[in-house]
């Protein structure tokens, strides 16, 4: 069996791969450097490529293991051969977007990106009032990994925390309220914070548009780790300019990259970061996506169902359709 590796690993987590599928073929070559040869021999991928339209090439896939969560572009008929399993990194990245989201939070309600501003002009001046973080109402919109992270810590901090998820399922016993998409509009008026952590598909399109963000506080701040496109970027830039929303942090934007010439850049209390808030930004994350690899090469030899398998009709991991 001819298995391609992309993530960029050292040998430690090397070593643990190759133990978890014992005789097979083992290739670790970094995403942009994969060949077409590569793929066309791949019977199991493990870790992104760089563009989904490279897997039509591959004639022997069993299966793909993205190292992320999002799936945007591997779901579409004809990219997976007939047959090939994909999967996904789900739950890897909680513990990193959800400490940056709340970094961010904090940035805002404290001014520090201000002071930093100040700091590079040597300015000595007192922005004014702050706000506190404590007794805010969160709105968490897409409770996966990631939003169940970031609620839980708001929780923590005394927060108020309400989630919206495609299915109900069964809420967290911290959760003070788990919604459907179709309560959102009720709920925008009341929160403070709104997170918003969602895949890139058709159904999470402009989200948040220019009536919704019409909808929100003057005082709210949003959060999106999911991806840009969940927001109208031309609205959201229109509310910062206008003052009729507190501040946003993006780690996502639309378009992506952000072009250098446009106007969010320089949007009043926009905290923009170039989608790093993921990735392997956090070397603990990459030990959970080799450790995920590791399990599932076994379970696939095994001939069980693999973990975080996804279902590519809807983008989601199965378990996440049941829920």
């Amino acid at each position: 069996m001819y298995i391609l590796v992309t993530p960029p690993l050292n040998d430690r987590q090397k070593e643990k791969l190759k133990n978890a599928a014992p005789g097979h073929e083992m290739i670790f070559c970094e995403k942009q450097d994969v060949t077409s040869e590569m793929l066309e021999k791949a019977e199991i991928i493990l870790g992104n490529v760089e563009s989904p339209a490279q897997l039509k090439t591959c004639r022997n896939l069993k299966w793909i293991q993205l190292n992320n969560a999002g799936t945007e572009g591997y779901c579409e008929s004809g990219i997976l051969p007939k047959g090939a399993v994909l999967a996904n990194a789900s739950g890897a990245y909680g513990l990193a977007i959800s400490e940056h989201m709340i970094g961010c939070l904090f940035e805002l309600r404290k001014k520090l990106h201000l002071y930093g501003r100040n700091q590079l002009s040597h300015l000595w001046q007192n922005e004014g009032f702050v706000e506190v973080i404590e007794g805010s109402r969160v709105l968490v919109v897409g409770l996966g990994d990631i939003g169940t992270e970031f609620g839980r810590k708001m929780k923590a901090l005394g927060c108020i925390v309400k989630g919206i998820r495609r299915h109900m399922g069964d809420a967290p016993k911290w959760l003070d309220g788990l919604y459907p998409m179709e309560e959102l509009d009720r709920l925008l008026p009341e929160a403070d914070v709104v997170a918003f952590s969602l895949p890139g598909n058709p159904s999470t399109y402009h989200v948040l548009d220019e009536r919704r963000i019409g909808l929100l506080k003057s005082s709210a701040v949003i959060l999106n780790v999911g991806r840009g496109t969940a927001i109208d970027t031309e609205a959201l830039c229109d509310a910062l300019y206008r003052g009729k929303i507190a501040g946003a942090a993006l780690d996502v934007t639309d378009p992506e990259p952000l072009p250098a010439d446009h106007p969010l850049w320089d949007a009043p209390n926009a905290v923009i970061t170039p989608h790093i808030s993921g990735g392997f930004s956090l070397p603990e994350t990459l030990e959970q996506i080799v450790d995920l690899f590791a399990q599932n090469l076994c379970r696939y030899g095994e001939g069980k169902p693999l973990l975080n398998a996804v279902d590519l009709r809807t983008g989601y991991r199965v378990e996440e359709n049941r829920a």
